[in-house]
């Protein structure tokens, strides 16, 4: 693939884990402030009175998230880096070059030279 595909694959990837982080991540800051703060934790729904909940499934649970998003993130970081450290210009064969100092600029000179 081109260099810039992997600039704009990196940064659509980049983009879709944070909106996945976004998205999942808010609902356990719930979770993460009564951990933080109280010795058990609550689930509070809007239809029933608040059920006690088990702590640490909650927080694995959190760890695998952020795990899954992480890894998303740095493979967009990774395809960004391997975009722009990619060969762009440099590979450039003679032939192809258009401009001053091109071969084709000299070939097509050297066409009209020998016609005359």
């Amino acid at each position: 693939m081109s260099d810039v595909r992997f600039v704009m694959i990196g940064i659509v990837v980049i983009t879709i884990g944070f909106i996945i982080l976004g998205i999942f991540g808010s609902e356990y800051t719930e979770i993460t402030v009564q951990t933080n703060e109280f010795a058990t934790c609550y689930d509070y729904s809007d239809e029933q009175m608040p059920v006690e909940i088990d702590c640490q499934e909650i927080l694995q649970n959190k760890i695998i998230l952020f795990a899954v998003i992480a890894v998303i993130i740095g493979s967009g970081i990774i395809a960004l880096i391997k975009g722009v450290k990619g060969t762009w210009d440099q590979d450039v064969k003679p032939e192809e070059m258009l401009g001053p100092g091109g071969d084709k600029n000299d070939s097509d000179n050297d066409k009209l030279n020998d016609s005359d």
